[in-house]
């Protein structure tokens, strides 16, 4: 048998037939299911800048994956084109959040799975899935990073002030040290021990400090 035969095989040209009860029933689910997901993502989002158009993508890329597998299970010949046309593909979109990847893939899969027929593996799996998103994402804020940021005009106020801040925080690590005439510059990484942040208030007060200064930081940003 020759390529040509294979091609002219009415094989290729067979249909198989969704019903429109089944089409409504897939899409609603995905859209329902994706909606699941952008609200997961809007509650565990922890960027600088929320955006709700990143949101509606997850909900619509639950339902655009769900109409292509549809579309490709029903014909041998249209999965074989579509499988080459998105191979060509390529998105240039700029991930900024690491979880983001997550909520992405998270969404592909629903669709597939769901255009696949198994309901109660999309469901369940979406349900376990969003549960453990709540539950590492949502961590309470003493227990994030801070970085203080510490200007003092000399060693013995910045002896001073490491002494305070650790009887203070949990856990207190030095990532960086500047130096001019007059005055010194401390980056410092701690953990609080609680959500109270007054401290930042008494430390300012230290005599021979100059400003302290208290942000949030996730180990690419400060914000």
């Amino acid at each position: 048998m020759t390529f040509n035969d294979i091609f002219k095989s009415s094989f290729l040209e067979n249909v198989s037939s969704i019903s429109i009860l089944d089409m409504a029933l897939a899409m609603v689910l995905a859209f329902a299911i994706g909606l699941f997901i952008f609200l997961i993502y809007k509650k565990t989002y922890q960027g600088v800048m929320y955006s709700s158009s990143f949101g509606v993508t997850l909900v619509a890329l639950t339902m655009i994956t769900t109409l292509v597998i549809l579309a490709v299970t029903s014909n041998v010949v249209l999965s074989l084109g579509m499988v080459g046309a998105l191979s060509i593909v390529r998105f240039r979109a700029a991930i900024k959040e690491p979880l983001d990847i997550a909520f992405l893939f998270w969404s592909i899969a629903v669709g597939i799975v769901l255009a696949a027929g198994f309901i109660s593996l999309a469901v369940f799996g979406s349900v376990i899935i969003g549960l453990i998103l709540l539950v590492f994402a949502n961590r309470k804020s003493h227990l994030m990073p801070y970085i203080i940021v510490l200007n003092c005009t000399g060693h013995e106020a910045e002896q001073r002030a490491c002494d305070f801040i650790k009887g203070t925080v949990n856990r207190m690590v030095v990532k960086s040290k500047s130096a001019q005439k007059g005055s010194l510059e401390l980056n410092l990484e701690v953990r609080l021990n609680e959500d109270n942040t007054d401290f930042i208030n008494a430390l300012a007060d230290l005599e021979g400090i100059n400003s302290a200064v208290l942000v949030s930081y996730n180990g690419e940003y400060m914000g």
